[in-house]
């Protein structure tokens, strides 16, 4: 499935992971083909979805060229059915140091939430790939750009609110990935199979992290 430097990597070059986060696994392949078909790279399907770790497997099988990931991981035990189920990288909600070392022996990349400087950088010790920092809106521009200043090192994750108006900000301040949920794939565009609609809005991503790529100081 690709080293995990491999991946880590591809996903700093992508610059967006789609969070999937549905009532059930039903069209999850099909919503990965709409988000493919934007440009999309790196998606997560959460482990509190119904059906999340055949989702996984059947989105590797379909969509080889898509990463899948699994989020919403609270404990190393997770961690194991979803790396068994095809997942390439782990996505926790809160620090979770054993679960960093498991993902970290099993050569995949992991980003744990981390809720204050001190978490973020004892997750870096750890061996964590990237930080989740969520809900963005809540720690705010300042916040982020205030404790990259301090440890620019952190390959940090602003997750919740972002937005092709304002994730440019997060680049601006030093970030390389931001991770969109709901805002993009709501539950309303899985029930009703909007996928034309689910390509429209998930091109206006795209397009806004190639511009904010292209522009931010220090990015790739």
């Amino acid at each position: 499935m690709g080293t995990r430097g491999e991946i880590g990597l591809k996903i700093i070059e992508a610059g967006l992971i789609v969070i999937v986060r549905a009532a059930s696994s039903e069209n999850l392949v099909e919503a990965a083909q709409a988000l493919q078909a934007a440009g999309v790279r790196v998606m997560e399907i959460t482990l509190n979805t119904p059906g999340a770790l055949k989702a996984i497997t059947s989105v590797r099988e379909a969509l080889p060229e898509m990463l899948c990931g699994a989020g919403t991981i609270l404990m190393p035990g997770d961690a194991v059915v979803a790396i068994e189920a095809g997942a390439q990288f782990i996505i926790t909600p809160t620090l979770q140091l054993d679960t960093v070392a498991y993902c970290r022996e099993q050569g995949a990349p992991v980003a744990p939430g981390c809720a204050s400087p001190t978490e973020a950088l004892a997750a870096h010790r750890a061996g964590a790939d990237m930080i989740k920092i969520f809900p963005a809106a809540t720690f705010a521009l300042p916040h982020i750009r205030a404790m990259l200043e301090e440890m620019p090192y952190l390959n940090l994750v602003p997750t919740g609110g972002v937005t092709p108006a304002n994730l440019r900000h997060y680049f601006e301040a030093g970030c390389r990935v931001v991770a969109v949920g709901s805002n993009l794939l709501s539950r309303t565009v899985l029930e009703t199979r909007d996928w034309d609609g689910l390509t429209r809005a998930a091109s206006a991503y795209v397009e806004a992290i190639t511009a904010a790529q292209s522009t931010a100081d220090g990015v790739l």
